[in-house]
């Protein structure tokens, strides 16, 4: 059983990557088509400091900070029980593996942007980057790291049923959406669809996180059902139903309010960077 912030944190890193990264997608594309290449982070244009990487420092710090919640904080440091992980801590335990692979992600393409070394050769020296990564190689590491938080929430040692259960299963689906796109990106390097999809997909999971904290810990929760200690309790098969529904209603209802906001910023982005082609 998770909790309001548990599920708030998360949201708002995914939503906020996912809303700058459809942006920038739509600019760079309305900018100039013909050079259009899939990214896995966005620079902030303007700048050639830290700022411009600030992206990446969201993913990186963010999913840090996440990871000592759960590792650290949650656990109070009790690790060990009679040799063997603490049973009472798997859901803390899995988090934090979920968001290492985040963390790596974030790591991995500061290090392959940021790090450089200098070669001297015959009247000149030159600059190299010790991790040269091309996205390609970055979109599968995107990939991987979605594929453990997928593998997370569908073999959680968490017992999710009911209510709680399907909206963690409709989590799941937006997760491998990421997946997919994510290996797209590397299969198809110049494909703008892809690349916004990847952003849509990572902002409809950020409003899920969302959705799923105010419905399951918040004021939204479907009549007929409520919290009982750690656990969604629903005083009947119907009340389980209609919470479904209810799920299945504001899921195409945030998607729709997605998809929207992106064709509203396609017509913005093209009135205000777009060229005559």
């Amino acid at each position: 059983m998770g909790s309001f912030k548990g599920h708030a944190l998360p949201g708002t890193l995914f939503f906020v990557v996912g809303v700058w990264h459809i942006w920038s997608s739509v600019v760079r594309f309305v900018s100039n088509p013909n050079s259009f290449r899939v990214r896995v982070w966005h620079p902030v244009p303007g700048f050639n400091g830290r700022i411009k990487y600030l992206e990446l420092y969201v993913v990186t710090i963010g999913s840090l900070i996440d990871l000592c919640i759960e590792f650290f904080y949650s656990t109070h440091l009790n690790f060990f029980v009679n040799g063997v992980l603490n049973p009472s801590h798997m859901n803390d335990f899995e988090h934090s593996g979920m968001l290492l692979m985040f963390f790596i992600l974030g790591f991995i393409a500061l290090l392959s942007e940021k790090t450089s070394r200098f070669t001297v050769m015959p009247f000149s020296c030159a600059t190299h980057r010790l991790l040269p990564l091309p996205q390609e190689a970055l979109c599968l590491i995107a990939a991987t790291a979605f594929t453990a938080e997928g593998l997370l929430f569908f073999f959680h040692s968490t017992s999710h049923k009911g209510l709680e259960g399907y909206y963690h299963l409709l989590l799941v689906f937006l997760v491998g959406l990421c997946v997919i796109s994510s290996i797209a990106g590397a299969i198809c390097p110049s494909s703008f669809p892809v690349d916004l999809c990847n952003g849509i997909a990572m902002t409809l999971q950020g409003l899920w996180f969302y959705q799923t904290a105010f419905t399951l810990y918040g004021p939204m929760m479907p009549q007929g059902c409520g919290l009982k200690g750690n656990s969604v309790v629903c005083r009947s098969v119907d009340s389980v139903v209609s919470g479904e529904f209810l799920a299945n209603f504001q899921l195409f209802s945030l998607v729709l309010a997605v998809l929207a906001c992106v064709v509203g910023s396609y017509v913005f982005a093209v009135s205000r960077f777009g060229t005559s082609k």
